[in-house]
């Protein structure tokens, strides 16, 4: 798992450089965006304590942000993260309210694929941010909070030039330490997490799809 997030790490940073020197050379037209999108989300079972255990897939996960486009390839946006799960069946009953917010350098991959067509969308986001986990119920008082870093992918179709479906795949990396003492982290969470989600993108200024063409 280290080696692959170390890679992709890497990746993420060599498509932003790339991204930023082709940036500065285009002059086209910015676009700001809204993005709201819905979908699940995959906690890391290495975030708990003791016997608790989340449902390999949990519902909802929902995300909402503002992008902003510098030029046809770089661009940067704040956006927010609500993520609720739960245990997983036979193991100590808890939920979770898992919210973040971030801010995120984007990169308009589908320039320097190339090969994409034209209605056919690749951006890549990656940046830092802050975590705050409620837990409901019997552990309501272990609440915690940490720093994350979040990495991830959309893949965008255009149904206007105003609007694009997009799926998003999206990696939270938490910055936290072990619960001390133990008994602090029942029903708790400070780990990572995967999250799948589908959303629009609106155009809020100018035309989605102009900085492709």
């Amino acid at each position: 798992m280290t080696s692959n997030l170390k890679r992709y790490t890497t990746l993420f940073f060599l498509a932003f450089i790339i991204c930023a020197f082709q940036g500065m050379s285009q002059g086209d037209p910015s676009t700001f965006k809204g993005q709201i999108a819905l979908g699940i989300n995959n906690p890391s079972q290495s975030g708990f304590v003791g016997d608790f255990e989340a449902k390999s897939l949990n519902f909802p996960s929902i995300n909402l942000g503002i992008q902003y486009m510098f030029g046809p390839l770089l661009g940067a946006k704040a956006d927010f993260g609500y993520n609720r799960f739960s245990n997983l069946d036979n193991t100590p009953e808890f939920k979770v309210n898992y919210t973040r917010f971030n801010a995120q350098l984007v990169c308009n991959a589908t320039r320097v694929l190339g090969f994409v067509p034209r209605r056919i969308g690749v951006f890549a986001h990656a940046g830092p941010g802050f975590s705050m986990i409620k837990p409901l119920g019997d552990y309501g008082q272990n609440d915690t909070s940490f720093l994350n870093a979040m990495g991830g992918l959309e893949f965008h179709f255009g149904v206007s030039d105003a609007l694009s479906v997009y799926l998003d795949t999206s990696y939270i990396l938490g910055f936290s330490d072990d619960f001390d003492p133990v008994t602090e982290g029942y029903g708790s969470f400070n780990g990572n997490m995967l999250t799948f989600t589908i959303g629009f993108s609106i155009s809020l200024s100018g035309c989605y799809y102009c900085e492709n063409e």
